[in-house]
């Protein structure tokens, strides 16, 4: 039977490979490559740097392919969710049929963790509905984001009898702000709460060279975020952040 490995790579270190994913990787034999195009083509790179540096065995392969684009399109998210779901499926279907030989292992670099806020194993789920060749799969945590944040600000996420919520930023107006972690956000989300009084430990690129830090009271440095973000995303063409919002302790 064909096998497939959802690798966890961490969030940009290339050191925050773990030993498991390590040995993972020296099991696959082709190594599927989603490109996303030219704007985030350092993010293939990194995948390619990551197999050279830690495969021992040769003869492995590299097989990229264009990423189908998610439509933007706010007043129907989850119909455009639904339908890049629906093409990746269709175009990993394929690949595992026609890519794969019987008995051999494929694997999808996952960026930080398989599990957490990644939509690579729900569409092999879909891809399993669609009834091609039978296949096996297997996931390697990886080092999230959430994690590379925390330890990069040198703050515990979960603070003394009070609980942690991971959310997106089209849902943070709903979400309880005594504590919360916040992903895909596209658009700032935090700046409707400049009124309340929340601490704020943002990081873009965490892990790699262009790592970018900012914390402090939200209504002083909301400003400063929105500019270094903008300029970097201006820059490289793409932008990767994540950031704790909290209310402070009461004294």
């Amino acid at each position: 039977m064909k096998s497939v490995l959802l690798i966890g790579i961490g969030s940009g270190h290339p050191e925050q490979i773990t030993i498991q994913a390590v040995k993972a990787l020296n099991r696959a034999s082709v190594f599927f490559l989603l490109d996303k195009g030219r704007a985030k083509e350092e993010l293939v790179q990194l995948r390619k740097d990551i197999c050279e540096r830690y495969i021992e065995q040769p003869g492995y392969r590299l097989v990229q392919v264009s990423d189908p684009l998610r439509e933007e399109n706010e007043d129907s998210y989850e119909a455009g969710v639904e339908r890049w779901h629906a093409q990746r499926a269709g175009l990993f279907a394929r690949l595992i049929d026609e890519e794969l030989a019987d008995g051999e292992c494929g694997a999808f670099l996952v960026w930080g963790e398989p599990g957490l806020y990644d939509s690579t194993l729900r569409v092999l789920e879909r891809v399993v509905d669609l009834g091609g060749p039978p296949f096996e799969v297997e996931v390697i945590p990886g080092i999230s984001s959430v994690q590379a944040l925390a330890a990069r600000h040198r703050v515990p996420l979960n603070r003394i009898g009070e609980p942690i919520r991971i959310t997106t930023g089209r849902r943070l107006a709903a979400a309880d702000l005594d504590n919360v972690v916040v992903m895909l956000d596209a658009h700032c989300a935090f700046g409707q709460f400049l009124d309340q009084t929340l601490e704020i430990y943002w990081g873009a690129y965490l892990g790699t060279e262009d790592e970018l830090l900012v914390s402090g009271q939200l209504h002083e440095v909301h400003g400063k975020i929105r500019e270094l973000r903008e300029e970097a995303r201006q820059r490289k063409g793409w932008i990767m952040d994540t950031y704790l919002l909290r209310r402070p302790l009461k004294s």
